[in-house]
């Protein structure tokens, strides 16, 4: 069951006049929300000329921001949770999470610097009482160049996935990162190697498995997979093939509840009878073409429109004139009679 949640929200435009500061948005006033103000406060303090603050929102505000603590909360409304943003009431990144964002709205420095207070603050935390040894805590750094060349990997297509930590990893298809979520398409239990999934999918995977994990007790290459189920294969698309590491990274397949797998088809489960409209679990599709057809229309230009325009005028006109001229006509013969 999971208790707590710390979540990293929008930091990218914490640094304002030379001073950091992130805001800690806490989505209910428990011990467990407390404790984990004071371990990120503890993170802060520790950073020391880095000058790295936080800062509690303002309890005003009408709850947490938009995030995913808001699905643990919608689960468990006793999940205690704080989201760490870089605003206090309203968003200073207004592109933040479309397709407007960029490069031009986040600054390499804030996010080095989120990285650092939340790498801090969880060992802090995981330590629970036992004193922290401060040699180790620091030793928690964050690499700022390894920040700035995944910005240029995953946040622009110069380089984009053409820069150099990437190709170590993936044989990307586009230089251009795609941020498009992409498509569920297989049952559950074939998920760890998707052959659909694109490529800024792959590149985090492969990254993420690469960092977080040990090597195996027998170094072996590898392609797709590795004989030992605890370990995964890491860059085995590039030439000469990749490398056996032990490593609990995985794909994990996002689908709704309501839908259960069987004989080898999805099947939808009936609705709750008490949430008609399924807000607790809406279930939603997206349509997939096997094959995808352009249909293109000639359009007649502005002068043939004008034209058409004048003779429907003049056609009516004539007819307004004629029933005039034969409404006379009529009128005059039918006196002479």
């Amino acid at each position: 069951m999971i208790e707590q949640v710390l979540e990293i929200g929008s930091v990218g435009k914490g640094i304002s006049q030379g001073d950091t500061l992130f805001y800690a948005h806490a989505s209910r006033n428990s011990s467990i929300s407390k404790k984990i103000l004071d371990g990120l406060q503890s993170g802060s303090d520790s950073l020391g000329s880095d000058n790295v603050k936080v800062k509690p929102a303002a309890s005003s505000n009408p709850g947490v921001p938009p995030s995913s603590l808001m699905s643990f909360m919608r689960k468990n409304t006793s999940t205690s949770g704080v989201v760490l943003e870089d605003f206090d009431s309203q968003f200073s990144n207004r592109f933040y999470h479309s397709h407007l964002d960029s490069p031009a709205n986040i600054n390499s420095s804030s996010i080095a610097a989120a990285a650092a207070l939340v790498a801090r603050s969880l060992y802090i935390l995981a330590t629970g009482d036992m004193t922290v040894d401060l040699m180790t805590l620091n030793t928690i750094k964050v690499n700022v160049t390894l920040v700035e060349e995944l910005i240029g990997c995953l946040l622009t297509c110069d380089p984009g996935l053409s820069c150099g930590i990437a190709k170590s990893f993936i044989s990307p298809s586009n230089a251009c990162p795609s941020h498009y979520v992409g498509v569920f398409q297989d049952s559950p239990s074939s998920t760890q190697f998707p052959s659909y999934a694109d490529d800024t999918s792959r590149f985090i995977w492969n990254f993420l498995a690469d960092r977080t994990s040990t090597l195996a007790s027998n170094v072996s290459s590898c392609t797709v997979k590795c004989n030992n189920e605890s370990e995964v294969c890491v860059g085995g698309e590039v030439e000469g093939g990749g490398r056996c590491v032990v490593s609990t990274t995985r794909y994990v397949p996002a689908y709704s509840t309501r839908l259960k797998f069987e004989d080898n088809a999805w099947h939808v489960l009936p609705a709750n009878s008490s949430d008609p409209m399924g807000a607790a679990d809406p279930v939603w599709t997206e349509s997939y073409w096997n094959t995808i057809s352009l249909r293109v229309y000639a359009v007649q230009s502005t002068t043939s429109d004008r034209l058409i325009l004048l003779a429907g005028l003049a056609v009516t006109a004539a007819s307004y004139l004629g029933v005039v001229v034969g409404r006379a006509y009529i009128s005059k013969i039918t006196k002479r009679d």
